[in-house]
C-alpha cells in the first residue's frame, strides 16, 4: 500500500501563507491521483483540493478558491499545496491522500481515497 507523508504544517498568522508537501515513500506519486484533506476538532473531514495524475485538472472547496494551490512538482514526485491569505478557519489538521482508481479526474470525496498520510497541523493565529 502506498505510504504518504505530509511536511509544512505549522502556526502562522492570518493573512501568512504556507506550503505543504506530500511525498510517497514507498513509490512514487508520479501515478496516483491526490487529494488534500482537513479535519478541524468537532468538525467532518473536508475535501479541500485535488489534482488528476497530468495535473490538468484541478478541484477546490469553495472556501479555499483563489487561496489555495494544488500542483505537482516537475518530477510529480511531489504533490504541494499552496496555501495563501491564510484565515483563522483554516486551522486544521491536513491530510493527504491517494486515488488508485482514476486517472485524468479526482473527487473531494473521502471515500474515494485508499491511502493516507498521517496529517499535519495547520494553526492560524494572531
Amino acid at each position: 500500500q502506498l505510504q504518504l507523508v505530509e511536511s509544512g504544517g505549522g502556526l502562522v498568522q492570518p493573512g501568512g501563507s504556507l506550503r505543504l508537501s506530500c511525498t510517497g515513500t514507498t513509490w512514487a506519486l508520479d501515478s496516483t491521483v491526490i487529494g488534500w484533506f482537513r479535519q478541524a476538532p468537532g468538525k467532518e473531514r473536508e475535501g479541500v483540493a485535488c489534482a488528476s495524475v497530468n495535473g490538468l485538472l484541478t478541484k477546490y472547496a469553495d472556501s479555499v478558491v483563489g487561496r489555495f494551490t494544488i500542483s505537482r512538482d516537475a518530477t510529480k514526485k511531489t504533490v504541494f499545496l499552496q496555501m495563501n491569505d491564510l484565515k483563522p478557519e483554516d486551522t486544521a489538521v491536513y491530510y493527504c491522500a491517494a486515488d488508485s482508481g482514476r486517472h485524468l479526474t479526482c473527487s473531494r470525496m473521502e471515500s474515494d481515497y485508499d491511502s493516507w498520510g498521517q496529517g499535519t497541523q495547520v494553526t492560524v493565529s494572531s
